[in-house]
């Protein structure tokens, strides 16, 4: 565990809150869009192979002897894709991804000349627990990006501190709809996970913030009635979708079945609009030429280094991409703490 490197975690500025960050016009597109495509996995099966995958890019240690299994760690949280690296999937939302509003926000929290859209994608979930231990999202390097590198070495690299110079610099909208009155807001910690957390609170209808979430400790606070916050049967396989029954409900289905309905008040419904932010010219062409990239294999071999000047003594992997001690192993290495004074969850309902 590297507890020193924890302080390095501050976004380039604080979260600077908007609200109506969508239409209604638009945020009525984008849910006819999730409603029409569904229904959509959860992120954690969107994004990883193994248990250990998922704690490379948390925090926290796997206990000595103890083997991860999916239902140790499962939050009903569900993710979809609308755009990614300058496509957009759904033409109807062309608009909203390429959103020159949103363009202006990242260039100024940033400082910056010039500024892409990137990833565009959307979190739902009905009532849930806090939304796991604070964590980081994942960044992308000159070269290596989540089309061709697994999330849980992204984020590796992040927090090991040794890739600064590849780094891409990020910028992100993310906006809340969600009309129920329990929790649904964001906790983040913009100085450092030390110091103390900034509560975004609901009502959290069109409230987004500008950040930079890849620099930033940050969680969903728990959401809705506690007692439907934790869906039997819950697997790696369940699903998200609209209820056909009704006009505006929500499901999770696990292997065929329907596990738990959904009302649409108790819906929360997340939309994350990302964007790579380049300071100046030369900075753009860098990154546009590919003349100082960087691959797997010099990222894998950058951390055996380091792990071995450390003084940690672990046979070399045949298959570093595939090795699930050694993935447990990077991960506990470069365990950097995280925030650990986080704000208690909402139980009761607000005042309407």
């Amino acid at each position: 565990m590297l507890p020193e490197l924890a302080d390095n975690f501050r976004p380039v500025a604080r979260p600077r809150i908007i609200e109506n960050a969508y239409t209604e016009d638009q945020h009525r597109r984008l849910l006819d869009v999730v409603r029409r495509n569904g229904p959509w996995p959860l992120i954690l099966a969107e994004n990883f192979k193994t248990p250990e995958e998922v704690i490379a890019t948390t925090s926290g240690k796997i206990p000595e002897g103890v083997t991860l299994t999916w239902d140790m760690i499962l939050n009903p949280v569900f993710r979809g894709y609308l755009a990614r690296q300058g496509v957009c999937f759904y033409p109807e939302l062309e608009d909203c991804y390429y959103n020159s509003h949103f363009l202006e926000l990242v260039r100024g929290y940033w400082g910056a000349r010039y500024a892409e859209p990137e990833t565009f994608l959307f979190n739902i979930q009905g009532p849930t627990p806090i939304g796991g231990p604070p964590h980081l999202d994942g960044t992308v390097f000159r070269g290596m990006t989540m089309e061709n590198t697994p999330l849980w070495l992204l984020l590796t690299m992040a927090k090991s501190c040794l890739f600064r110079h590849w780094q891409a610099k990020k910028g992100q909208v993310i906006a809340w709809y969600y009309k129920g009155r329990i929790g649904g807001g964001f906790n983040c910690w913009p100085d450092g996970p030390r110091g103390e957390p900034l509560q975004i609170n609901g009502p959290m209808w069109g409230r987004a913030v500008v950040v930079e979430n890849e620099m930033m400790f940050h969680h969903g606070q728990a959401a809705g009635p506690v007692a439907m916050r934790r869906p039997a049967g819950l697997d790696i396989s369940s699903t998200f979708g609209a209820d056909p029954a009704t006009a505006d409900d929500w499901q999770i289905s696990t292997f065929g079945k329907v596990s738990q309905t959904i009302p649409a008040r108790e819906m929360r419904f997340l939309v994350h609009w990302g964007a790579r932010v380049y300071r100046d010219l030369q900075e753009l062409k860098v990154a546009l030429d590919h003349t100082d990239d960087i691959g797997r294999e010099q990222a894998i071999d950058m951390l055996i280094a380091d792990m071995r000047r450390r003084g940690i003594v672990f046979e070399t992997p045949t298959d570093p991409m595939n090795d699930r001690q050694f993935i447990g192993l990077v991960s506990q290495v470069y365990d950097i703490g995280g925030p650990t004074n986080i704000p208690a969850d909402e139980t009761e309902e607000r005042a309407a």
